[in-house]
């Protein structure tokens, strides 16, 4: 079994880069590939699944001074102690709450349309590779789901989800959904990990 508690490389280039988590080079990698965070207007970008924080704030750093704004949603806080205030200003909302619950999914589609929707949320695992895959599609199909209620024409979707569930269905929603849609395992997933993410990219 992999020993998560020591820290690798990614681990230690996130704290000296001021991010909570080593999550944030998957997500970075993810825009450099496809352009996630590059568009012409102000950007609104939902992040579903945020805690501890890493890919909200890299949103916000990316996106400093170009009039975007950021809502994030986690069952668990953030970790404030990082990003220097930027959780602080007045163009990123936390909700915090159960994406899958009404009030909740109510108050984040009210500060929506959105041009993109992140999330590296993943579910409680068991070690039961048939179980949490099946919990991990449960919840990307709800992300899929926000997307098709409150992301805007041409925008894009980011999601993660385990390998190994039927995820077939999920990928006849995005494709019926976007213009395209691929999956990309970055870099910095650990190499034991069975996780991966799918794009959608143009909201049709």
């Amino acid at each position: 079994m992999a020993d998560y508690k020591k820290p690798d490389p990614w681990q230690i280039r996130a704290r000296k880069e001021g991010y909570p988590a080593r999550s944030v080079y998957k997500l970075q990698e993810l825009d450099d590939k496809f352009g996630l965070l590059r568009s012409a207007r102000p950007l609104r970008v939902l992040d579903l699944g945020a805690a501890p924080g890493s890919w909200s704030l890299y949103v916000l750093r990316k996106l400093s001074g170009r009039g975007a704004s950021l809502v994030a949603a986690d069952l668990s806080p953030l970790s404030r102690g990082f990003g220097g205030g930027l959780f602080d200003g007045e163009n990123f909302r936390f909700v915090q709450g159960d994406i899958t619950d009404p009030a909740i999914r109510d108050s984040i589609l009210s500060h929506g349309p959105y041009g993109l929707i992140v999330s590296d949320a993943a579910p409680a695992t068991m070690g039961n590779r048939f179980v949490d895959t099946c919990r991990s599609l449960e919840l990307a199909e709800e992300v899929v789901a926000y997307a098709e209620n409150a992301l805007a024409d041409g925008g894009n979707l980011v999601v993660k989800v385990f390998q190994g569930g039927d995820t077939s269905e999920l990928l006849r929603r995005l494709r019926a959904l976007f213009k395209t849609a691929k999956s990309h395992k970055p870099r910095a997933c650990r190499s034991e990990s069975f996780e991966t993410y799918y794009l959608g990219l143009g909201k049709s």
